[in-house]
C-alpha cells in the first residue's frame, strides 16, 4: 500500500505559497451530480451534495483529485486493504474507491454526525450498501471498538485541513490509527489556504514520514494549491 515515489522534480511546493487566501468553493443549492473522472468510472458515481448540515456536505477540490489519484494509480492494489476515509462529507472519495477499485473487505466512510444522513444517502444512492459503511468518527476522540476491530491499513483523507482548532485533533486521530496499525498508509490531499496549513504539515512531518505522491495531473492541480502526500508510521 506504499505511496509512489517522490518525484525529484515536484513542479510547485506549497512551502512557497503566499499568504493570500484561496478563494472557497462557491456554495450552491441542494443538487446531485455524477461523476465518472474522464472515464475512469465506467458507471459514474452520483453523488448527493447538500449544505444544510455543515459545508462539508458539498464537493472540494482535494477530495476530486484524491479520489481521481486512487482510480488511475491504485485500481488493482487494494484488493485485501482494509479501508477508511476520515471526513468523508458526502462520501466522494471512499464511494469512489468502492464503486472503481477492486476490493474485497468492506470500506468505511466516517464523519461527524452532521454528515451521518448524507454519507447514507449516498451509500444507498449508489448501490453501495453491501460494500460501504457509514460510521461515526469524531477526531481525537477514542476510536470505537469497531474500527479497532476493523484496524485499517489504507486511511484516505482529503479537503481534511480546513478548520485550524480542529487540527490537533486530526493529529490525534491519524496517530491512534497509526497506533492501531503501525504499516498503515494514509493518502491525504488539501488545498493550502492559509499559513496555519502549512503549520499543520511541519507538524505532520515530525510525527509521520511524509512523502509527496507522483500524479501525472500534478502540474495542474498544484497550480491550484492542491498537494496529495502519503503519510507512514516512523515506527
Amino acid at each position: 500500500m506504499g505511496s509512489l515515489s517522490r518525484s525529484s522534480t515536484p513542479e510547485f511546493s506549497p512551502l512557497e505559497v503566499a499568504e493570500d487566501l484561496a478563494p472557497l468553493p462557491e456554495y450552491k443549492a441542494a443538487t446531485t451530480t455524477a461523476l465518472d473522472f474522464d472515464g475512469l468510472l465506467p458507471e459514474p458515481l452520483k453523488l448527493h451534495e447538500d449544505l444544510k448540515t455543515g459545508c462539508g456536505g458539498q464537493l472540494w477540490p482535494a477530495g476530486m483529485v484524491l479520489a481521481k489519484h486512487m482510480l488511475r494509480y491504485h485500481r488493482e492494489k487494494l484488493e485485501n486493504a482494509r479501508i477508511l476515509e476520515l471526513g468523508a462529507g458526502g462520501g466522494l472519495v471512499g464511494l469512489s474507491v468502492a464503486k472503481g477499485c477492486k476490493i474485497n473487505g468492506p470500506l468505511y466512510i466516517t464523519d461527524q454526525l452532521e454528515m451521518y444522513d448524507l454519507m447514507q444517502h449516498n451509500i444507498a444512492l449508489n448501490g453501495l450498501t453491501d460494500r460501504v459503511k457509514g460510521v461515526l468518527l469524531n477526531w481525537g476522540e477514542p476510536l470505537s471498538q469497531e474500527i479497532v476491530d476493523f484496524r485499517p491499513n489504507v486511511i484516505l483523507a482529503a479537503d481534511c485541513v480546513y478548520f485550524e482548532p480542529a487540527f490537533p485533533l486530526l493529529h490525534k486521530t491519524l496517530g491512534d490509527l497509526f497506533t492501531l496499525c503501525p504499516e498503515a498508509t494514509v493518502y491525504f490531499c488539501f488545498k493550502k489556504r492559509r499559513r496555519a496549513d502549512m503549520q499543520f504539515m511541519a507538524k505532520a512531518k515530525k510525527a509521520f514520514h511524509v512523502t509527496e505522491i507522483e500524479d501525472d495531473d500534478r502540474s495542474i492541480f498544484s497550480r491550484e494549491k492542491l498537494f496529495l502526500y502519503s503519510f507512514t508510521s516512523k515506527r
